[in-house]
């Protein structure tokens, strides 16, 4: 479904909730969770400007990929909503939650960041300098190899080979503006500070962050929950970056009681 500048998914029945993509992730990498989300709520999935479903040139900072997201809510008729999302989507999330603030009932930060340090926006230029050597007729497989050891833990690479080979084939295979559209999503996070902006963040708030994740890390995850005023932090023992798949079972419990929590909270069923 074309919602203005981006295409969305969205089925089910209840409260409405937004499920925000991760940097290399499309509407159909949230299907586990998805499948049982949609038994209890009004699920919505879209694509940031330049990820596979919403090709294109891509907003240039947070600020416009969050009213993006804001135009996808106006053109489905929701007033607000509540929202889940996974690193990139988790800082896209913080911003609308701080800017329109009337618009978000609830947000569940996944592996997200108070601000994009030095030693992160390092690995981040490694990855962009690979979307354009792909560009220019390059592997694009080289941008799952980047991404890899960075986003599952170590026992999820030794179990999973098949998986991974079958992925880093796919990525190779993608489409060269898929890379573009990367190299543009990434670059919203050159110097991102959202420090200024979370005490403004006032609907419920959980925080979730791994103690091994290796691009976020748990300190990150900590400084986040700390400035938000009000925010709850889960700590996933052993959680990498990728805990939202690795840890799905119980991501889906703590998003289902986020959202029944907070309708409560306004006084509608849930």
């Amino acid at each position: 479904m074309a919602t203005d500048l981006l295409s969305s998914t969205v089925g089910g029945d209840g409260p409405p909730l937004i499920l925000l993509n991760g940097a290399l992730m499309s509407c159909a990498a949230w299907d586990p969770l998805a499948a049982v989300l949609l038994q209890s709520f009004r699920v919505v999935r879209c694509d940031f400007r330049g990820q596979l479903l919403s090709p294109g040139d891509g907003a240039t900072t947070m600020d416009g990929h969050a009213a993006d997201v804001l135009r996808v809510m106006d053109a489905l008729g929701l007033d607000s909503a509540h929202v889940a999302g996974v690193s990139f989507g988790a800082l896209a999330g913080l911003t609308m939650a701080a800017r329109a603030p009337s618009r978000v009932r609830s947000l569940v930060a996944i592996t997200g960041t108070d601000r994009v340090a030095p030693e992160t926006l390092a690995h981040i230029n490694a990855m962009r300098a690979a979307c354009r050597a792909a560009l220019a007729g390059g592997d694009g497989g080289v941008v799952f190899d980047l991404v890899t050891p960075a986003t599952w833990s170590p026992a999820f690479l030794a179990a999973q080979p098949a998986f991974l080979t079958a992925r880093r084939q796919a990525v190779a295979a993608l489409p060269r503006p898929w890379f573009s559209g990367l190299d543009q999503l990434l670059g919203a996070l050159d110097g991102l500070d959202l420090r200024p902006l979370l005490p403004d963040i006032a609907c419920p708030t959980l925080v979730i962050g791994g103690d091994a994740d290796r691009t976020f890390a748990v300190g990150q995850s900590r400084e986040l929950a700390a400035r938000i005023p009000g925010a709850r932090l889960i700590v996933v023992p052993g959680g990498s970056h990728g805990l939202v798949f690795e840890h799905a079972p119980e991501v889906i419990a703590w998003i289902s009681d986020m959202v029944r929590t907070a309708e409560l909270r306004l006084g509608a069923p849930a």
